[in-house]
């Protein structure tokens, strides 16, 4: 086949997953278009890469410089979404008192400024970090939120494997690299293949937990036409992931195959926050295997060396550039300035962060900082646990969400930055304003059904209902909804 018959049948395949998508009854908004643009600008390549007019770096200077072509392109972005949540309904006070952690972690952030040692350039990631806020708040103030969720990861799938596939099959030149020893590394529409790993990591979470999930038996066509696509999608992800080499996105797949096929077991429905315990207590045992003997053994397994691929020469040379232990140097500040231009001399190539999330934390903003990000994943964890039998399908997927940035931070940093982790660990975490939210019908009758064969058997519908307020029973909730008209806003 030609590359430009190729691509045809490409397109119309993506055409064709859209339009199926787009006949789904779920009325979500339009607005979905803003965060999608987003994810996959960040998860391929950026606009001036698309277009050929990259700039090169090859100083600290161009570095933090960067293109204005993508300072637009975020821009124009991040205006979209403001304007979206400007005209909706939003329960701003709520939205912030039930995310505390975050916005203290926000706040303390940009209170950085204050001992950076370069101030412009903060601020100036700062706002741009702030777009990915801006894109889950897009999807999270949705009137079906996590069905607003589902959506995005499903279409950008439908956008980031065939177009990769394609990619390396008829246009290699665009979808390789080479490393310094000479190996060919497969990169699909991003820049590396930590990237493709990446999109194939996002992509397997949703088809997990779609394959995974049980249904209600409600249209049956239009199920099985789903259930096909996401067979289809996911034997190309695992084709993906295989080119990519990328060691991490498997692991974290394999920790959520482990968690949903976990959570279709009845007693675990019965007792959800056993789960829960079970997977805060494989963090200490995570790191007691990474500093045993058992760490060689278990690496050979996965195909890599103990050094995690020079990972750990890695952390060794940036831990002597660190500065206050307390507070770190400055919010996204590590990368600047002379210390850069050092570390890339001494390590003889270029990169932009330290291979580890909690190191990088660590770096940027100190032993605070990484106290941050842990109690953000504990609290969310708790919100999880308790929800859990109210509305176990959601609640699952934040689950395995939550599980596979704690692990893929271990040899990738993203907790920060223009990166989809960190938007997918965001979307995991934040809890939504309860403005508009929708109880699940014969709600009674559905938890029967989770008792009876496990966190997957909720309705569709139920899967991704809105999240309920823990302190207010399910029962006062029903009430509320058939005495009093609905109030849910209307999505831009």
């Amino acid at each position: 086949m030609s590359p430009a018959l190729a691509t045809l049948v490409c397109l119309a395949f993506i055409a064709y997953l859209y339009w199926l998508d787009l006949r789904r009854p779920n009325g979500l908004s339009h607005a979905l278009w803003v965060p999608l643009a987003w994810m996959f600008i960040a998860g391929s390549r950026y606009v001036s890469s698309w277009l050929g007019l990259s700039p090169t770096f090859q100083t600290a200077a161009d570095f933090a410089e960067g293109s204005p072509i993508d300072r637009a392109v975020f821009f124009s972005l991040i205006i979209a979404g403001v304007i979206i949540l400007a005209r909706r309904k939003i329960e701003w006070a709520r939205l912030f008192r039930d995310n505390w952690w975050l916005c203290l972690y926000l706040l303390y952030c940009l209170s950085s400024v204050t001992w950076t040692d370069e101030p412009f350039i903060l601020l100036k990631r700062f706002v741009k970090d702030l777009g990915n806020f801006v894109m889950v708040l897009v999807v999270l103030t949705d009137r079906r939120p996590y069905e607003a969720m589902a959506a995005l990861l499903r279409r950008l799938a439908f956008l980031t494997l065939p177009l990769s596939a394609l990619f390396i099959k008829y246009y290699p030149g665009l979808a390789r690299d080479y490393r310094p020893g000479g190996g060919v590394m497969y990169t699909g529409i991003g820049h590396q293949k930590n990237d493709l790993g990446l999109l194939c990591l996002l992509a397997g979470l949703y088809l997990l937990w779609e394959l995974l999930r049980r249904d209600d038996g409600r249209q049956p066509n239009f199920a099985r036409e789903n259930r096909l696509v996401a067979i289809i999608l996911g034997m190309l992800m695992l084709w993906l992931l295989n080119m990519s080499d990328s060691k991490t996105p498997v692991v974290c797949l394999t920790a959520a195959t482990i968690l949903l096929t976990m959570g279709r077991l009845p007693f675990v429905a019965r007792q959800p926050g056993w789960l829960i315990g079970a997977t805060i207590a494989s963090v200490p045992l995570v790191w007691i295997l990474n500093n045993s003997q058992v760490k060689e053994f278990i690496f050979s397994l996965i195909g890599r060396d103990a050094s995690l691929t020079n990972r750990t020469e890695v952390w060794e040379l940036v831990g002597q550039f660190s500065g206050n232990p307390i507070v770190g140097v400055g919010f996204m500040s590590f990368w600047s300035g002379e210390r850069i231009d050092e570390i890339w001399r001494q390590l003889g190539v270029q990169i932009n962060q330290a291979h580890n999330g909690y190191i990088e934390q660590y770096l940027n903003l100190g032993i605070v900082g990484v106290g941050f990000i842990i109690g953000i994943m504990l609290f969310a964890l708790l919100h999880i646990a308790r929800e859990m039998k109210l509305d176990p399908g959601t609640n699952m997927l934040r689950l395995s969400i939550v599980a596979a940035a704690v692990l893929y931070n271990i040899t990738e940093a993203s907790f920060y930055g223009t990166n989809n982790m960190w938007v997918l660990f965001l979307l995991g975490v934040i809890q939504p304003p309860l403005a508009g939210q929708s109880v699940p019908s014969a709600a009674p009758a559905a938890r029967a059904r989770v008792a009876a064969r496990g966190l997957g058997a909720l309705r569709p519908q139920a899967l991704f209902a809105r999240r309920l307020d823990g302190a207010n029973t399910a029962s006062r909730l029903r009430f509320k909804r058939q005495s009093q008209p609905s109030r849910s806003p209307q999505p831009a």
